[in-house]
């Protein structure tokens, strides 16, 4: 078999840069290989290099500092438009030839990447098993062992990566297509916030829980991918605006797991060793665990296809799934067919119970920054699929079918590896636009679990992405504390608590004249200071100049020294303000004097 080149993302970059590659020599190379893995039916089309030529000459007058993804190839899941390849959403009769690019692919393709082809899927993306593709493509094969299913929907796009084939590839979620694949292939799988990145030129599934995913080698690689396609598309009705503040996951951190009860591994003990050692993994990192009541979550997954949802999908394939119900496979026209039962008082009903779910599901959020869940409870051969194709699919859902109809956002991250030599992974989630803390994350627990990419044994390159990028760390000193009466302040603009931690010794404290509410001002004093307990906030950015502004005078933000020797911005107190001020000092901070009344 030919040499593999390394497709991380900056590591192709350089070595453009360089000249040691070019990318018709990447692509030649990539086509070459995609034809040694024929029998794992990942494409339902691959493109010419005579297709592919148009896209070398673009790059020809541009450069790898100019392009973000020069050159970079990828794959796209054949129900997202590439212009000039097929869509056919694994149904022959569906095909059609757009005449232009899905707005993610438009935007990737102006940043400089090239898709070489369009991957296999279950068809119109309904499943989680990669095995739902009729002929002439057939079942997707994991790309570890052919006799495992590769998971669903997203299968090709999944494997395509984890073979080597490709530096990412996109698919779509609805119900999990973007993770459970990822989790079966040892890769990176974002779901981004639902209405994240444009869905205009994505054939629907459930339109108004579609999402287009990532599959990535590494978490910073797919946080590459994300900033590049996260444009704003005016013709997309699904697309919705980043808020303000965004909350960032703090280097200590609370990550919520399922009650012991409510975790399901189908019998797989190996899978929950996998899913133990992942929380031991995030303990490493800082992170406390708290167990949670799961019951929410697990109601609103049933809601996906036991609810009214399912006539989404029925909408999506209307005309064709009467007019020709012989171009669908018999479980998916089955499964859709459903769609066309029910009434405006079911859909209602259903959406009311959805929106208490929601209520019960967000309380979480008040007493954890991040959830983790295994991905699926366990991986299944082929065999064992084909025996009981709707009930172990559905098994495969148990984690996954809630999170966009709760609006959240998720990373599929490796686990490990089973006996058997298959991948399992974990999923991280948390509340809508929070993709890029997620990924931070996950940009620490991923070499944790695995040193290689895919199914290639290639060794993983995860630099840890910045979790404080776009936040402002701020020293409190005082009613802001957590659990006082200014703290809201913080938490209402999406702050998240850092660390607990005390001053240099160079400090004094003092009781200032006035209230309610009490205040304290911080006084620099080298000579008789002592040190203080403090916290440290991280705020977001956009919403840090807001705070600033509610500080009344003599308090202000300046520089703080703490008892390890970094200095960060902080609360301080004008000399002005030590007019009647009585000095609290020795009482051990702002707690220590409120403790003494």
């Amino acid at each position: 078999m030919t040499t593999t080149i390394n497709l991380d993302i900056p590591a192709l970059l350089q070595a453009y840069r360089s000249g040691d590659l070019t990318p018709a020599a990447v692509l030649s190379q990539s086509l070459e290989r995609a034809a040694e893995y024929s029998d794992r039916n990942l494409w339902i089309h691959l493109a010419s290099e005579q297709e592919l030529a148009p896209y070398l000459e673009r790059l020809a007058g541009a450069s790898p500092d100019e392009l973000p993804l020069y050159g970079i190839p990828f794959a796209v899941k054949d129900n997202i438009d590439v212009a000039g390849m097929p869509t056919t959403a694994a149904c022959e009769t569906f095909r059609y030839q757009p005449e232009r690019h899905a707005a993610v692919v438009k935007r990737l393709v102006e940043a400089g990447a090239i898709p070489i082809g369009k991957t296999n899927l279950d068809q119109f993306a309904t499943g989680l098993v990669g095995t739902r593709s009729p002929d002439p493509w057939g079942a997707c094969r994991n790309s570890f062992d052919p006799d495992y299913i590769s998971g669903g929907s997203s299968s090709g796009s999944a494997v395509a990566t984890a073979l080597g084939l490709v530096s990412f590839a996109l698919g779509t979620d609805t119900a999990g297509s973007g993770r459970v694949p990822a989790a079966f292939n040892n890769l990176i799988g974002l779901k981004p916030t639902l209405g994240r990145l444009s869905v205009r030129g994505v054939v629907p599934a459930c339109q108004s829980l579609d999402c287009v995913s990532v599959f990535a080698r590494s978490a910073s690689q797919a946080q590459t991918v994300l900033a590049v396609a996260s444009a704003s598309d005016p013709e997309d009705p699904w697309q919705r605006p980043a808020p303000e503040g965004r909350r960032p996951v703090a280097d200590a951190f609370r990550f919520g797991v399922p009650l012991e009860h409510q975790l399901d591994f189908d019998g797989d003990e190996g899978a929950r060793a996998l899913f133990a050692r992942s929380i031991k993994h995030l303990e490493s990192l800082g992170g406390e665990r708290v167990e949670v009541d799961f019951q929410p979550f697990l109601d609103a997954a049933r809601l996906l296809y036991e609810g009214p949802w399912v006539a989404e999908r029925y909408l999506a394939t209307s005309p064709l799934i009467e007019d020709h119900p012989e171009a669908l496979l018999p479980v998916t026209r089955d499964i859709i067919r459903q769609g066309a039962n029910g009434s405006a008082r079911d859909a209602f009903a259903a959406r009311y119970r959805l929106q208490a779910l929601k209520r019960q599901a967000d309380q979480v959020w008040g007493q954890v920054d991040v959830m983790v869940t295994p991905t699926t409870p366990t991986i299944y051969t082929r065999a064992q699929v084909e025996a009981d194709p709707v009930a172990l699919n559905s098994s495969l859902g148990t984690y996954t079918n809630f999170m966009n109809l709760l609006d959240f956002s998720a990373v599929a991250v490796p686990s490990g590896f089973l006996d058997n030599g298959l991948p399992l992974g974990c999923t991280l989630f948390a509340p809508a636009f929070q993709d890029e803390a997620l990924l931070a994350l996950a940009s620490r627990l991923h070499p944790l679990a695995t040193g290689t990419i895919g199914a290639l044994g290639e060794p993983l390159n995860s630099p840890a992405l910045d979790a404080a990028e776009g936040t402002i760390d701020v020293l409190v000193c005082g009613a802001h504390l957590s659990g006082l009466p200014l703290n809201h302040q913080l938490t209402e603009r999406n702050a998240a608590l850092v660390e607990t931690t005390e001053t240099a010794s160079a400090y004094r404290m003092y009781l200032l004249a006035g209230g309610p509410p009490l205040r304290p001002g911080l006084i620099r004093d080298e000579k008789d200071g002592t040190g203080v307990p403090v916290e440290i906030w991280r705020v977001p950015a956009d919403r840090f100049g807001s705070f600033v502004a509610g500080i009344p005078a003599p308090l202000g933000i300046g520089k703080v020294e703490l008892a390890d020797g970094r200095w960060v911005p902080g609360f301080i107190c004008e000399p002005v303000g030590l007019e009647g001020a009585e000095e609290i000092t020795h009482l051990g901070g702002w707690r220590g004097f409120l403790a003494s009344r």
